[in-house]
């Protein structure tokens, strides 16, 4: 039971009605150790809960002070990468805050300044933001972080791939140094332990992945596919798998509206979402996805971040990501809260060392599906080895005339923080 963790009757008591009943693993340990105010790095993979192990402890502190101080600063800050993250947090913590004094803003880009700017004034308990808005909020000096108290950094690694490091450092030394530090990662890379050093004072440590970086109610699947196949064999999963929904990662925003366009063409009902689209596009679409007016969401891996969708059953990877730990952030989307989830991933010829990258990440085995030649699936342990063939004139797929002015992001294109900052 959750007051057995040490949270006050006064946040526990809701949690029944809200259909939280039993603890998951990672709150289990992280909500006394919040509690008791030391600082904190956690491994945990997506779906397991991390918002309310660190949600919970901080509005049940900051609850009991604010009967006593009656302050109106900020007390509590969260630090998300993407505006779709920080919406959602934004609703879990207030939701758990709802019998509480404690209030809960959200700050992010892509919508006008003015209404958080008002909320700002009218004071507030807990900031949720993405980096790079909370910096224009201080350049404007609209607000005041000098009271904050707790410091939650979410899904640090994604951060952290996406330039906002230098972000990060600039918003961490506006606020005191007295400050308790939490610091929640789906992988623990020596670029996330240096960042927890740096952030951090004698850190206390949870790992509840057991091993596994995916939760093990994932399935993963490989389909070797031609680059001029792909999008009649996304179109065959689609359609004859039975899935109610899915969700389409494409690796660039152009990519993502071809293949939204192509779905459309053949029956599908599909909405996009990517960094080019305006905030309220972005929302639409999301809603109209979990509203089930739209079957297939297609998106890149930064509009796509922090969605939360109830028993979302299938992840296609249209294209490998470039980096093997976006793969696990994006099938994170499936298998979330013990349900079981499916993530097939089109493969060419050209995606074998991305495929291997992902391999070695990934504990569970991925299975080779049947090619359109009538292979049988199998599972390999080691990663299936792409078939043959000869390489297409244009490695994307595209047709000569769609390629001009296309630009893609290699591996080598470090993503700036100016550029992260201007998305988030």
């Amino acid at each position: 039971m959750f007051s057995e963790l040490g949270l006050s009757p006064a946040v526990s008591a809701p949690l029944a009605r809200l259909g939280y009943e039993i603890p998951t693993p990672v709150q289990t340990q992280a909500i006394p150790l919040v509690l008791s105010g030391v600082d904190l790095l956690g491994r945990a993979q997506t779906g397991t809960g991390k918002t309310a192990a660190f949600g919970l402890p901080m509005i049940d502190r900051l609850s009991l002070r604010r009967a006593a101080a009656g302050r109106v600063k900020p007390r509590g800050l969260v630090l998300v990468p993407t505006r779709e993250l920080a919406a959602q947090v934004h609703r879990a913590l207030a939701t758990y805050a709802a019998s509480s004094p404690v209030r809960v803003t959200a700050i992010f880009g892509g919508v006008a300044m003015g209404p958080q700017t008002q909320a700002l004034r009218r004071g507030t308990d807990i900031i949720v933001a993405t980096p790079g808005r909370l910096i224009d909020h201080l350049e404007r000096r609209t607000v005041d972080l000098s009271a904050i108290e707790v410091l939650t950094l979410d899904e640090a690694d994604r951060m952290l791939d996406m330039g906002f490091l230098p972000a990060l450092r600039r918003v961490v030394a506006a606020l005191t140094r007295d400050r308790q530090t939490l610091l929640f990662s789906a992988t623990l890379s020596d670029a996330v332990v240096r960042l927890s050093t740096e952030f951090t004072q004698n850190a206390a440590r949870i790992d509840v992945s057991a091993g596994h970086v995916v939760a093990p109610t994932v399935k993963h699947q490989v389909q070797h596919v031609a680059l001029d196949r792909k999008r009649d064999v996304l179109a065959e999963i689609l359609t004859q798998d039975g899935e109610p929904q899915a969700l389409v990662f494409c690796r660039t925003k152009r990519g993502a509206n071809r293949v939204g366009e192509d779905l459309e063409h053949r029956g599908v009902r599909a909405g996009v979402i990517h960094g080019n689209k305006s905030q309220s596009a972005r929302n639409r679409a999301l809603h109209d996805f979990k509203a089930g007016r739209v079957r297939v969401l297609v998106a890149t891996d930064l509009a796509a971040r922090g969605l939360d969708i109830v028993q979302l059953p299938l992840v296609v990877n249209f294209d490998l990501p470039l980096v093997a730990d976006d793969y696990v952030h994006r099938v994170g989307r499936t298998g979330r809260a013990g349900h079981h989830g499916r993530a097939v991933s089109l493969v060419s010829a050209s995606d074998a060392g991305l495929l291997r990258d992902i391999q070695r990440i990934v504990a569970a085995p991925i299975e080779r599906l049947s090619t359109p030649g009538g292979e049988t699936a199998e599972a390999s342990p080691a990663g299936p080895r792409p078939p043959r063939s000869r390489r297409p004139t244009d490695r994307r797929g595209f047709s000569p005339a769609g390629r001009r002015g296309e630009h893609r992001q290699g591996p080598w294109q470090k993503r700036t923080g100016a550029r992260a900052n201007r998305q988030a």
